[in-house]
């Protein structure tokens, strides 16, 4: 009998490249995955990670190149192929029905036929066994919308192995979790491979790389550029192999030196539209030269702090800026208020709050600033050609590439969609700056990049309040930190005098003797 060294790769993709118009998203890509591990893929943004599993899993047709599943040449023409081949994905934004029920969920789209009766009670049967094999008990009764992210994410490895799947394909999967959710969520990937799965992980995370994969493979601009055993080498080489040069993965900064207190809240209130109770008596201060860093796992008030805090949704409370009252109502333009009172924002979503895509480059850099005195010609018209040039100053400085403030927003990566934003609001020189999610979506050479600015901000004597869901972030950044859970603060703590399991424990809510 041959040797497990000898057996057939559960995947082999050979010579495939994709190219959409004269972007070439993929080119000849050759990548073995063994059977019974765990597989990292890893590359900045644009890399072609996602566009080569989309190949894999159907969503697209490869120009060129071949796909074996277990030795033998597959066509995969679209995602029924690749279930048929024994391949599933569990998405970065889950593919569930919220008001269906988790068994419902799960044999969606695999009833066998007319009567679900009889798939009701196969499935039933089959989640209690999965369940038991590899700790991904859930029940299947229980209404979607009623779970929490980490059980959400159990039902879609659920309707995987339900399927019969053999290959896992996980896209980003700990965005959304909490470290206790994530390291559960390794035992299971864990379970899986155990029981002989073949797993492949796509994160821009390489601590979790490190943590649970036992061979990476690394993608640039398209190519494959390296294969390597996890366990022969180290983040730094890593992230050197994504980028192509050096890169600092430790936030380098000196110890703060708080000052005066530029923004104190004292029982802010934040009702949404449905009558839901989205902060529930926030009290914090953020002094000159400091970073309070906000963790918790998203859609816990995070989002609404920030806004209210901008001027763009009303509250309730006592906020003070430098020691003025700020207005909560309102009742006239807060945000443009605020950005008078030298309040910056980075929106957590730019594409939704931070840019218009089809504008160009320099108009987007003057946005919500157009009315400042250097930027009119006279009372009527603003003088686009100091706004140009004021852009290429800025794009410039931020590394913005490619340097072209004529090119739409739309037209630049993640990264540098972000250096433009980051640019518009750093370079105002704001006493408060209020940062959602600086690095989301981000590669690895532009996180360091924002980094290094944000640091350079503080040791400006700036106010800086970080929400990010990233814990190394926050750890990494912060001065001191926050943790949220439900619209509430549960409990500051100074980072070097906590870890991630007790951060992990306050964002599920845990408080006290238990935390």
């Amino acid at each position: 009998m041959a040797g497990a060294a000898d057996a057939a790769p559960a995947i082999e993709l050979r010579g495939i490249s994709k190219a959409f118009g004269p972007v070439q998203a993929n080119k000849d890509i050759n990548i073995r995955v063994r059977k019974g591990t765990i597989h990292g893929i890893i590359g900045e943004n644009g890399a072609g990670k996602s566009t080569l599993m989309s190949i894999l899993y159907g969503f697209y047709k490869a120009d060129s190149g071949e796909i074996l599943i277990d030795g033998k040449p597959t066509q995969i023409s679209d995602s029924q192929d690749a279930i048929r081949a024994g391949i599933g994905m569990v998405f970065q934004h889950f593919k569930l029905v919220e008001n269906f029920t988790v068994l419902e969920n799960v044999i969606l789209g695999a009833e066998g036929n007319a009567l679900l009766k009889p798939s009701k009670a196969r499935a039933r049967k089959l989640l209690t066994q999965l369940a038991a094999d590899y700790e991904l008990s859930v029940d299947p009764d229980a209404v979607v919308e009623d779970l929490g992210v980490g059980n959400q994410q159990r039902v879609e490895i659920l309707k995987a192995l339900y399927r019969e799947a053999n290959i896992l394909i996980l896209d980003e999967p700990t965005g959304v979790l909490t470290p206790a959710e994530a390291d559960h969520l390794f035992r299971i990937l864990q379970g899986l491979k155990e029981q002989g799965k073949t797993i492949i992980l796509i994160t821009h995370k390489l601590r979790e790389i490190m943590e649970v994969t036992d061979e990476v493979s690394v993608m640039r601009r398209g190519e494959m550029v390296a294969t390597v055993k996890t366990a022969e080498t180290s983040p730094t080489e890593l992230a050197e192999l994504m980028v192509g040069r050096k890169v600092l993965l430790d936030v380098q900064k000196a110890p703060a030196q708080p000052g005066e207190v530029v923004l104190s809240a004292r029982n802010l209130k934040v009702v949404d539209r449905h009558g839901v109770e989205k902060l529930r008596g926030i009290d914090l201060d953020i002094r000159r030269g400091e970073i309070l860093g906000i963790a918790g796992v998203a859609g816990n008030g995070q989002s609404e702090l920030l806004e209210v805090l901008a001027g763009m949704i009303p509250g309730t409370g006592e906020v003070t800026l430098l020691g003025k009252p700020l207005d909560l109502s309102l009742k006239r333009d807060n945000a443009r208020t605020r950005r008078e009172d030298s309040v910056g924002h980075v929106h957590e979503d730019r594409h939704r709050c931070g840019l218009i895509l089809d504008f160009m480059a320099w108009e987007n850099i003057a946005f919500g600033h157009h009315n400042a005195p250097e930027y009119q010609k006279n009372a009527l018209l603003m003088d686009n050609h100091a706004i140009l040039e004021d852009a290429k100053g800025k794009i410039e400085r931020f590394d913005v590439r490619p340097p072209n403030p004529m090119l739409t927003a739309e037209s630049f990566s993640g990264g540098n969609q972000q250096k433009i934003v980051l640019a518009r609001e750093i370079e105002r020189n704001p006493d408060l700056l209020l940062v959602g999610q600086p690095t989301r979506g981000v590669d690895i050479g532009a996180i360091e990049f924002i980094h290094k600015r944000l640091i350079e901000l503080r040791d400006q004597g700036k106010a800086i309040l970080l929400v990010s869901v990233e814990l190394d972030e926050i750890f990494g950044l912060s001065d001191r930190i926050a943790v949220m859970f439900d619209g509430r603060i549960m409990g500051e703590r100074e980072p070097e005098k906590t870890d991630r399991q007790e951060l992990g424990l306050l964002m599920a809510g845990v408080t006290g003797d238990a935390a």
